[in-house]
Parts: structure tokens; sequence; C-alpha cells
């Protein structure tokens, strides 16, 4: 896409053009005449390979440039993306009919699924089809240990066990927003078990995405994630020291004789915050050090006592210490159990350490040490609460509509702290907090007598099961479609049907709690509700069904609703990417004023009918009516007479 005259292929061509998306394209160039196009309101270019852009485009109030090399020299890019020529490059597409390829003695490389690669050297394997496929995680095939996080999908390599020399092998990923302390590895399963390779990582920062990349030598599962770091050693007759990259202070002393054979001994470490600590246990005095986890690759214990170094928490000394607030607790994470040692174990305080001995690390699972300073005397339930707390993320559940495909509802899990940055969805606060961990399984159901298709795999018991990975998308789509009619469905009744079998049925309104203040106490303003009781309600539900439905009329509507014009283009310049925002805001807005006016439902329905809405009107009005129609049988289903004061909330849903 280059072209330098302003009256290019698109003149005449795309006037109609409102919104245009080239992101994540690899395009190098774009022409200046795009920011000429009459209704363009969004051009988005993000993380392309743009290098410069006409000025045109960079001054165009619309474009969107971020993640673009602009300004860099292009040489430095694309030495980086050059390709042998005497290899092979193979593009596999994401079609299950294209999700083989053949290798031979020549070698080549192939191109996967969203930037996987395998590099296949001469020489490195005989003729031979790969088969190949990639899917999104479940518990049966992901294997992740206590704070491990899963940053990719799954890519599996068929025939499974197949040997060859080292093979070249890459998959992109989005780095982690916990980023210290930690490693990124590719992890494959050999048959037996899981084992992570030596990996090494490329940053693509132009892209946004990172690369991992590994040698292989066969066929199996591999999916990326990121661990604690891993420190390791060899432990000789002679022995050894192992320090702690994670936190320096730490350091595991082998004695000469310890072993009679060379062990290998992994260690990790999790370091914590002493406000998170105070904050998890609700001990504004507790303390605690760096969480230490060892491993052995033998069964047998040392022959010698293995010296343990760990640091006091932060602020306390050694020798002016009270030794009788001290606690050393020793776990086994994987079955949840922590057991007090204190009296089992000589410690030796310094002045800014604790030092004590051991004999034995499992070769099963990690064998940890936490160091605990408090007042209390009986505390192994809260080290283990705080433990389990520490593998829990926060979430929150969004229920969107693709802007792109109205028929399709959006059911997503994210993190919490990512649910503020997510651009693309409009609309008051999600769901309240949730605490999940990586890997826990949820499910989403439908009430109301909607049924969920029993034959998708995702499905069980009649509800989409999800499992919850806090670097992926944790998303379903659900679609509603209008079916075809009875042959004996009533004549009359058909005429009143409107539009084809085919056609959506309904967007899902999102019904939300009261937003709350700081101080999670009070909400910032009560329900809005627009009537009454005995005269029918539009609630918020209703209101946000509305909003979704005006559309392009929504000034119009608003000039008939009262509104000024100098609001409404406040209005559209705050929301100028966005028209159902400005629908939106422009409904809440006038509803909140008048809230409290007691023809405030018969000004809307005017409103919609003055503005060529009249479906829109009808629809407020069945609303009220059924409403009112609840409202009195709810008063005759007690026993009383009209002119009682229930209260109950006679809205309907608009679904």
């Amino acid at each position: 896409m280059h072209s330098p005259n302003r009256n290019c292929l698109f003149t005449g061509k795309l006037t109609s053009l409102h919104r245009l998306h080239l992101h994540s394209n690899h395009l190098v160039k774009v022409p200046a005449c795009l920011a000429g196009l009459p209704n363009l309101t969004h051009l988005d270019l993000q993380n392309n390979n743009l290098h410069s852009v006409p000025y045109e485009i960079e001054t165009f109030l619309y474009s969107y440039l971020k993640g673009n090399p602009i300004g860099q020299t292009e040489s430095t890019f694309h030495e980086s993306q050059v390709l042998d020529p005497e290899v092979l490059l193979l593009f596999c597409s994401r079609d299950l009919s294209a999700r083989n390829f053949l290798v031979t003695e020549d070698g080549g490389k192939v191109r996967l699924h969203a930037g996987m690669e395998l590099d296949f050297p001469m020489g490195a394997a005989t003729k031979l089809t790969v088969r190949w496929r990639v899917f999104y995680p479940s518990r049966n095939w992901v294997k992740l240990a206590h704070h491990d996080l899963l940053l990719s999908e799954i890519l599996e390599l068929q025939p499974h066990g197949t040997l060859f020399n080292d093979v070249s092998f890459s998959m992109p990923f989005l780095h982690p927003y916990s980023k210290s302390h930690r490693d990124v590895v590719i992890r494959t399963f050999d048959g037996s078990s899981w084992s992570d390779l030596e990996t090494c990582i490329l940053v693509l920062s132009f892209l946004q995405f990172y690369l991992a990349r590994c040698c292989v030598s066969h066929f199996s599962w591999f999916m990326v994630v990121s661990r604690l770091v891993e420190d390791h050693c060899t432990v000789p007759r002679e022995g050894t020291l192992l320090f702690s990259s994670a936190d320096p202070r730490i350091k595991v002393t082998f004695p000469c004789g310890a072993t009679n054979v060379i062990r290998k001994v992994n260690m990790q470490v999790l370091t914590v915050s002493q406000q998170e600590i105070q904050n998890l246990c609700g001990d504004a005095e507790a303390l605690a050090s760096p969480l230490l986890c060892l491993t052995q690759n033998s069964p047998d214990n040392f022959l010698q006592p293995v010296r343990i170094q760990l640091p006091l928490p932060s602020s306390l000394k050694g020798f002016s210490l009270d030794h009788s607030r001290i606690h050393l607790f020793h776990g086994d994470p994987t079955a949840e159990t922590w057991t007090d040692i204190t009296q089992q174990v000589q410690l030796q305080f310094t002045h800014l350490f604790v030092i004590f001995e051991v004999t034995h690390f499992s070769c099963w699972c990690s064998q940890a040490y936490w160091l605990w300073y408090t007042t209390k005397h009986y505390i192994g339930g809260v080290v283990r609460n705080v433990y389990k707390r520490l593998r829990l993320y926060q979430v929150r559940f969004l229920a969107l509509q693709r802007k792109k495909d109205p028929e399709q509802i959006l059911l997503q899990c994210l993190p919490n702290q990512k649910v503020a940055l997510r651009h693309r969805y409009d609309g008051p606060e999600p769901s309240e907090i949730i605490s999940m961990l990586e890997g826990e399984q949820f499910f989403a159901g439908f009430e109301k007598g909607i049924e969920v298709d029993s034959d998708r795999p995702d499905c069980v018991d009649g509800r989409i099961c999800f499992v919850f990975y806090s670097q992926l998308k944790n998303m379903k789509e659900v679609s509603f479609y209008r079916g075809a009619l009875p042959d004996s469905f009533p004549e009359e009744a058909l005429k009143r049907r409107k539009g084809p079998d085919s056609q959506w049925l309904a967007t899902l309104p999102i019904c939300l709690p009261s937003l709350l203040s700081p101080s999670n106490k009070d909400p910032l303003y009560p329900s809005l509700n627009l009537g009454n009781a005995e005269n029918g309600y539009l609630t918020e539900a209703n209101l946000l069904g509305i909003a979704l439905r005006i559309g392009t009329d929504w000034r119009n509507i608003g000039i008939n609703l009262g509104l000024s014009y100098q609001h409404l283009d406040r209005i559209q310049y705050k929301n100028r990417d966005d028209l159902g925002n400005q629908a939106l805001e422009m409904l809440f807005t006038w509803a909140q004023n008048n809230v409290n006016s007691p023809d405030c439902i018969n000004k809307l329905i005017e409103a919609m009918k003055d503005s060529g809405r009249k479906d829109i009107a009808d629809e407020i009005e069945d609303i009220i009516t059924l409403g009112k129609q609840k409202y009195f049988q709810s008063i005759n289903r007690l026993g009383l007479e009209p002119a009682g004061s229930s209260q109950e909330d006679s809205a309907i849903s608009m679904i």
C-alpha cells in the first residue's frame, strides 16, 4: 500500500468509509490519500512496520500510530527479518485441511499459526509429514506449578516421540505483568513428564510481543510459561554454595562429604512485600522473610547437614530481637501443609540473618522454608491461608457485545487490574471482584430457560466451561438467533412477526452492582429508575438496552429531549470514536436530570416518536404496560387493594 498521489484508488470508492482498521498487518508504507477520505473518523495503523508516514497521516486527527518504529532506520529492522534464500519457507494456516507439512532432508523453515516457527536445518530429519494443531489450553494438558503463569496457547506436533537432530523452535507470547524475579521458558511433555527447555527471549518491541526460542529434538506438546526464577547447582563430594539470584541474601551451603554422588539441587524464591503480608493476615505487626523452595534429583538424605541462610524480615536486627516471636515453617505447598519446626532445629542468629541445618530435600516436590515474626503463638493456619491467598488473582467478569458483529455476546474474565485497560469495553462498572486461582475452572450459565447446545466441546451440564489463566483472554462467544416457526402457527400472529429466521434476537443488558464510593460504604448515586411501581418503571437495564438501539439518531433524540446543542457537542467530542457511548451518555444524562419528573417517561416516548423512532417508543410502552400488569397481579396475589403500598419493582428486562 504505497501511492503518493492523493487522488489514488480510494477516491470515489471509499467515500462512505467511517472506520479503517489496519493494525498488526506488517505495513511498511501507507498512502497520504487515506487522510482525505471525507467520512473517516478512525484510522488504526498501530503495531505495523511504519518507519515514516506522510505528513497528512501524521497530522490527521483520528489516526492511531502507536507501536510503529517511526523515526528508526529501516536497515536495523530489516536485517532481523531477512530470511536465508537457501531455506524453504512454508506458511501454514489454521485451517484444518492445512494442518500438516512435509519435511525433507533439505530442511526448511515453517511458519505456523500466529508467529510460531520451526527451522529444520539440512539433515535434521528424514522425509516426514508433520501434523500440528493449536488449541486453547485445558486442565488436562497444562501442567502448572504454584506461581506459574501460562503465556501462550498449546502447540501439538505429531507424530509424538519422533526423534531428530536439534530444530530451532519459536513461540510468540505477551509479556506477563508480573516481571520481577521471573523466568520465561518453553515447557514440553516428553511422553512421561513435563520439563522446561533452555529458552532465550527475543524482544520485538515494535510489534509489542516477545518471542521464546529454544531447540527441540522431539515432537510433543509445547507452551510458554512464566515461572519464578530458578537457580540450580550440581553438588559434588567436595561441597558447594548455592545463592539465589532473586535475593542474594539467601544461600545454601553444602559441606564437604554431604553426598557420595553428584546431585542437582534447584532453588526458587518468592519475594513478598511486608505490606502485602500484613494485609493478607490482618496483623499489623506480622513480618516474614522471602519464601524459599528447594528440590533435588535424589531421594536420599544428605550425609552431612546442609546449612540454609535466610534474611531476617526488614527492620529486625538479630541481636536485639525477641527470639520467642520467631517461627520457622517447613511446608509442602502442593499439599498445603505447613509445620512449625522452630523447636526441632537450632536457629543461629546474626545481625541480619537466621541460619539453620537440614539433611533432606524432597525429589518429588518443593520443600519450602518460611521465616515469620509475629506476636501470635499459633499461626500455622494463618501461614497456610496467606500462602493460598498469594496464589489468588482478583478478577472481574465482563459481558460485552462485539461492535463489528452485534450477534456475538462476549463473556470474559479478566484480572482486576486489566479491566481499566480494556479500551474496547464501554459501559458502567463490571461485576464485583472475585478471587480465582491460575488454572481454576469456572462456568457461565444462562437463566430463564435459555439452553446452551450440549454438543459444544466446552459445555458441561448445560453451562459453558472456562479455565482461568491470568495472561490469556479467558473469553467465550455466544450468539442468539431467531429460528423457524412451526407449521401450525396462527396466520394472524405470523403477520405481526418481523424479520427473517436468521435475524439476531437480542442484546444482553449488563446487570451491574451500585457504584461505590472510595470508602466502599455508600453508593455514589441511587439506582436510576424512571417512573414508579404503580405506573411502571424503566430501570437502568432498560435504559441501557434503549441506548444500544439508538445508533446515529442520538443527536436528534437528544434535541427532542431538550438537551442543548452545546451539551450534545461536548458528548460527541468526549466520545468521538464511539457511537454507542455517545448515545449512552446522552440518554443517561437526560435520565439523571429528569428522574424526579412525574411525566419523564411520556417525554421520552414523545421524543422517540418525534425523532422517527416509533419502534423504540412502542417498545417502551410495552415495557410500561407489562410492568403495570405485573404490579397489579402482585397486588391481587397478596390479597391487597389496588391502592396498597407495595413497592415491588415491576420493571421487566428488555431481553
